[in-house]
C-alpha cells in the first residue's frame, strides 16, 4: 500500500482523481485533490475534492446528499493521478445527471463498446426485421421455448 507522501501532487499540490462508479465502472467525473482532501476523503471514506474555483475542500454530497461512499483509491504508474472507485447516492454531477461526461465529441461506427443497452436495441432491432440467415431470427420464430433454452 502506497503513502500519501509517495504520491506526486502539480506545482499547485493538487492531483487529478477519477471517479468511478464501482459497479457499472462507469467514469463519473473528474475532480482534484490536494493532500488535505485526500486525507479527508481516506478518514471519512467520502470523496472529498479541492475546488480550484473556490479555492476550497468540498465534501462530495454534503449540499446534494449525493454522497460517494469511497470503496479503493488506486494510483497510477507515474503516482501523479488517481482512480477512485465508489458507491455513490445519487447523480454525480451538479446539474443532475448520472455522470459529468454526457456530451459525446466521438463515437466509432466500428468499434463501439459493448452495452447491454447497445444489445437489447440490436435484439429489438432483429425482432422487428427477421432478417434471413440471423440465428436470432431462427430463434424468434421458434418461439419462447428455443429462447429460453438458448439463455438457460
Amino acid at each position: 500500500m502506497l503513502n500519501i507522501d509517495e504520491l506526486k501532487f502539480d506545482e499547485k499540490g493538487l492531483i487529478p482523481a477519477i471517479v468511478q462508479d464501482a459497479t457499472t465502472k462507469k467514469v463519473l467525473t473528474l475532480a482534484y485533490m490536494n493532500r488535505e482532501s485526500l486525507a479527508v476523503t481516506l478518514e471519512k471514506e467520502l470523496t472529498c475534492f479541492y475546488s480550484r474555483s473556490r479555492e476550497e475542500l468540498w465534501l462530495k454530497g454534503e449540499t446534494s446528499g449525493n454522497y460517494q461512499h469511497v470503496v479503493s483509491i488506486t494510483a497510477d504508474c507515474d503516482k501523479d493521478a488517481l482512480v477512485i472507485l465508489v458507491d455513490k447516492e445519487g447523480p454525480a454531477c451538479h446539474l443532475g445527471t448520472d455522470s459529468c461526461f454526457e456530451a459525446p465529441l466521438f463515437q466509432s461506427a466500428t468499434r463501439a463498446a459493448f452495452s447491454a443497452e447497445g444489445l437489447y436495441a440490436l435484439l429489438e432491432g432483429r425482432k422487428k426485421e427477421l432478417p434471413e440467415g440471423s440465428y436470432t431470427t431462427y430463434l424468434f420464430q421458434k418461439g419462447m421455448d428455443k429462447i429460453l433454452k438458448k439463455v438457460g
